[in-house]
């Protein structure tokens, strides 16, 4: 471990730095070859930092073929204003990114940064174009000026620095120090500077201002660019001169454009002005406003234009790598740590479903007041910690009343009330697949541990009822739990008419996805109560099953919606569901009891019976009912009565 690490880290304010760099922060130290406690202690002087982020971010890096290393955080350092005298033979960040290997000199050549810039992107006879001259733009930005020098072959430039080792000046004449130079990295005809005047189509230029130095470099690595040199612009860009390999200017343009198109795609927001294949970059050797522009690396990535096309095809399809189970016999990974226990864990994904009479919306803010204060809902132990509810359907004013109300009701001191953000998007919904990027950002850096989408239907894209359209709506999903580490609950809405009689995963509305792709699938069902169950004026009953993926099934739970809150309540166990074969045949003006049901069914039987059976049909007609309620009955009394093939036998009788 280097000690060198820790001294530059100490210059890094960890408030300062986006979600990413920090990500990048702890990559570098885990690369190095430090504990998670150094990281963790780090970030302690964040706002934002949350007990166990740390360690369970830290779990999750792996190896890489192109890691993040300290060469990270001394760039970070020298951005917050560090500076270190290096002692010779010490690595420096430009060192750490070379591809001709480690090594470090101790005074820098800016006429050997030139020459070998102009050895590795020009043949001996090319016409080099470049500008030593700048001016100052309406923005008061230096900018070059017109024109320029092109009229010397590389083979002159590099005669003429080997001439004059210490005095690039001798060579390109004077720049403005605090503007510095640039070049052409195309090849000219020596008559001009213009596209028409290019000879040669090699090379693009690549540029991004809109990451720090070290996200370019990671970035541009990642990708595998074809880079023939990577330069410093002694500003807050790098300029990446990468292999095209064009035969003329309309296969350039289509290069660049796929070049581009590649960029952003994998979030790197390029400059499109820097598309010619005239464009000036920033020569190597010179300085500005006391930094220099220097080569930070040469011949990085894919060999060639070509590999890097076949490179990008292999990794198109962006999947995981397959890997042996052997190798976690004895270390098997860790999973995420519960965040309601026994029901679901940390990143991923809970479906609430129900009807619309259920309080869904109240039983998903109660979960979020549960988070958010560590208190049991609907008996289920939870994590504490931060949670985002995305309100799609009310209002602003009335869901944060409701939040209050549930407060209220609830009787609680709300010292965890700050661990509860609301995003009211009523009127904003957008579909879930442009909402998704929005609301991952909108949670970058924040720590939640949970996000709430409530409803789904506000943002569904595609047909309900399909089920390739809904499996796609759904990886919705799993890309917040990806990017973000949290959980991601939402809820949906029953299909139409009585529920009682399906199995809970299947009440759902539309395609059966919406059950069988989350972690998680909880199920709220109105009950039939009876006067005996007390449930007083204004209160409804209900009963909540599980399907789950990670866990053993849960026995039902049954509870009260007494607004604004769902309360617990054990009396309600012998109640049946809505719609549900015993429900309906509770509410039967001919038969209201059990004990008026048992005399019907062994009335029937002793009057039909004959040689020791009874035929269900005839047994129907002598007490006046279907023959589909002489079976149910039969069913509530298995004990005593048994039915195949319409013959009826008391339990114990000889079936032959």
């Amino acid at each position: 471990m280097n000690d060198r690490i820790l001294t530059a880290l100490e210059a890094i304010e960890p408030s300062s730095l986006s979600y990413q760099e920090w990500i990048n922060v702890g990559f570098a130290l885990k690369h190095e070859g430090y504990p998670c406690s150094v990281w963790d202690d780090w970030s302690r002087n964040d706002d934002r930092w949350h007990e166990g982020e740390c360690e369970r971010k830290w779990k999750s890096f792996s190896g890489s073929a192109t890691p993040i290393t300290g060469a990270t955080i001394f760039q970070m350092a020298r951005e917050h204003g560090w500076k270190e005298s290096m002692a010779a033979g010490e690595l420096s960040w430009d060192d750490e990114i070379s591809a001709d290997g480690p090594g470090h000199e101790e005074t820098y050549s800016p006429v050997k940064d030139l020459r070998t810039y102009l050895t590795l992107l020009f043949s001996p006879d090319d016409h080099v174009s470049y500008v030593t001259q700048s001016v100052k733009s309406k923005e008061g930005r230096w900018v070059p000026a017109h024109g320029g020098y092109g009229d010397r072959t590389a083979a002159e430039l590099i005669a003429s620095l080997d001439r004059y080792p210490e005095d690039l000046g001798a060579t390109i004449g004077d720049w403005n120090p605090e503007a510095g130079a640039w070049i052409r990295f195309n090849a000219l005809d020596g008559k001009g500077c213009r596209n028409d005047n290019v000879t040669s189509f090699r090379y693009a230029l690549v540029e991004s201002d809109s990451m720090s130095i070290a996200e370019q470099k990671s970035k541009y690595l990642d990708l595998n660019l074809p880079m023939a040199v990577l330069v410093s612009s002694g500003g807050k860009s790098l300029h990446a001169i990468v292999k095209v390999d064009a035969a003329d200017i309309r296969q350039y343009r289509e290069r660049v454009t796929f070049l581009y198109d590649r960029l952003k795609d994998s979030g790197v927001e390029v400059d499109r002005q820097n598309s010619n294949p005239s464009r000036l970059s920033r020569m190597p050797g010179v300085t500005r406003a006391g930094v220099y522009q220097k080569i930070i690396g040469t011949g990085l990535g894919a060999s060639c234009w070509d590999e890097w096309v076949s490179w990008l095809e292999g990794n198109a399809d962006d999947m995981p790598s397959v890997e042996n189970l052997a190798v976690y016999r004895n270390n098997p990974p860790d999973l995420p740590p519960c965040l309601i226990e026994g029901v679901l864990r940390m990143g991923h994904k809970m479906l609430l479903s129900g009807s619309s009479k259920a309080g869904k919306s109240f039983l998903l803010m109660e979960l979020a007041v549960s988070l958010a204060e560590g208190i049991p809902w609907l008996g289920f132990r939870v994590r504490r910690g931060r949670v985002l509810y995305v309100n799609l359907e009310i209002d602003r004013a009335s869901c944060i009343n409701r939040f209050l109300a549930i407060y209220d009701a609830l009787a609680i001191p709300a010292e965890g009330m700050d661990n509860i953000d609301i995003w009211n998007l009523r009127g904003k919904a957008i579909p879930l697949d442009r909402l998704v990027p929005k609301l991952v950002r909108k949670m970058a850096g924040k720590g939640y541990e949970a996000v709430i989408i409530d409803p789904i239907y506000k943002v569904i894209t595609g047909d309900e009822n399909n089920a390739s359209d809904m499996g796609a709506f759904c990886n919705q999903f799993d890309r917040i739990c990806t990017e973000t580490g949290c959980a991601a609950i939402y809820c949906h809405h029953h299909s139409k008419g009585a529920q009682g009689a399906k199995k809970a995963i299947d009440r759902a509305s539309g395609s059966g996805v919406f059950a069988r792709d989350p972690d998680a699938q909880l199920d709220i069902i109105e009950l039939t109560v009876t006067d005996e169950m007390k449930i007083s004026g204004g209160a409804s009953a209900w009963r909540m099953e599980g399907s789950l993926r990670e866990f053993c099934s849960f026995s039902p739970v049954d509870f009260r919606f007494q607004y604004p809150i769902h309360i617990l309540d054990s009396t309600l166990r012998g109640a049946h569901a809505e719609g549900s074969a015993e429900a309906n045949l509770a509410k039967s003006p001919k038969r209201t009891s059990r004990e008026e049901r048992h005399d019907a069914l062994a009335t029937a039987y002793s009057m039909c019976e004959e040689d020791g059976q009874a035929i269900v049909r005839e047994m129907a007609e002598y007490v006046g009912l279907s023959t589909k309620s002489i079976r149910r009955y039969i069913e509530e009394f298995s004990d005593e009565y048994t039915v195949s093939k319409s013959i009826v036998r008391k339990v114990g009788t000889d079936s032959n």
